[in-house]
């Protein structure tokens, strides 16, 4: 089992956005010295959701300020960006940083950003299978070409090859958000690990790993990769002396920055979009999740990963709001709840 944090850099009520983005660094950094496995960093735009407009800078950042640490992406948003673009940037990392990149990506939304960055909603809509194969040639080959609807080039070389890297892989893994059957089905035969959300229970995460093993043995994958498929799991962690204390903490802070946050997304062809009731939605958290005492988040991460599958978690640490309740709670994370965890 690999534990790491889930980074948004959360702009709660109050605050300004370089407070955000700094409590996001410190975090990062502060999960190296606390023994975390890997660090996940979410990218929004133009919303108080997150303050990281672009994923893999951040990344760049932090993996020139750590050592140790798995760096990876939650996720890069695929219909907004060139897949070639982001794929010679997860070369580069992957490369300088010794193989510690990690590259998720996903759909998004159906959010304005489509218009701002000229993609489109058939980007969104219909775009993503054919971004994410292009993605994936060019993190696998010597030289590319493209002849589809969206891309269509001659063939040029990948430089820099991520094969050339002195690496244990040839090339950064591709992890691929998913929160329907379609999207388990994608990265399924493309035997490509999940990143599942936050917002899903145990059951539902252990029907999607099975649904992705019966995709992927009937794409052909070798059975060893099936079942060892490294999935990634996303949830809430606040530590505290008594269960109901970390809950409090919680539900103080995040409905807040969820009402704000969630709020300000805007459709990019106006259709009507649904928000949870932020207070609903952060107690539904706390219930799902290593909420509490250090040895009741042990045994809920032990209990998750043994009913789903899925051996690596990317927690959200920084529920509070506050840089030194945030800094305090990673440290919790490694100095007892790891242990735990064997």
């Amino acid at each position: 089992m690999h534990v790491g944090s889930f980074v948004l850099a959360a702009q709660f009520p109050g605050q300004g956005q370089g407070e955000a983005l700094h409590r996001a660094v410190r975090s990062a950094e502060v999960a190296e010295e606390a023994g975390l496995d890997s660090v996940w960093l979410a990218e929004h735009h133009f919303v108080p959701y997150g303050t990281c407009p672009s994923a893999v800078t951040l990344a760049a950042l932090l993996l020139g300020r750590t050592r140790r640490i798995q760096v990876g992406t939650a996720v890069s948003v695929l219909p907004t960006t060139h897949p070639v673009a982001l794929g010679e940037q997860a070369a580069l990392l992957h490369m300088t940083s010794g193989g510690r990149f990690s590259l998720g990506v996903g759909r998004g939304g159906p959010w304005v950003d489509l218009e701002v960055f000229g993609t489109g909603l058939e980007a969104y809509e219909t775009g993503f299978p054919e971004s994410l194969d292009l993605l994936v040639r060019w993190l696998r080959e010597p030289s590319v070409a493209a002849s589809g609807e969206r891309f269509d080039f001659r063939e040029v070389a990948v430089v820099p090859r991520p094969s050339e890297a002195l690496t244990e892989t040839a090339g950064p893994e591709v992890v691929v958000a998913c929160t329907s059957p379609e999207s388990v089905r994608l990265a399924a035969e493309r035997g490509l690990p999940m990143l599942l959300g936050m917002h899903v229970g145990d059951e539902e995460k252990a029907e999607m790993v099975a649904l992705w093993r019966q995709h992927a043995r009937a794409s052909g994958h070798p059975p060893e990769q099936v079942l060892d498929a490294a999935h990634v799991s996303a949830g809430v962690c606040q530590i505290a002396d008594r269960r109901t204390d970390a809950a409090e903490t919680l539900l103080k802070a995040m409905p807040g920055w969820l009402k704000q946050g969630l709020g300000a997304h805007v459709t990019v062809d106006g259709r009507e979009r649904r928000m949870r009731d932020p207070l609903a939605y952060t107690e539904l958290l706390c219930g799902l999740h290593p909420v509490g005492t250090p040895r009741l988040c042990a045994d809920r991460l032990a209990a998750t990963s043994e009913r789903t599958g899925v051996s690596r978690f990317a927690l959200l640490v920084e529920g509070s709001g506050d840089l030194a309740a945030t800094e305090e709670n990673v440290r919790r994370l490694g100095a007892e709840v790891l242990p735990h965890l064997g």
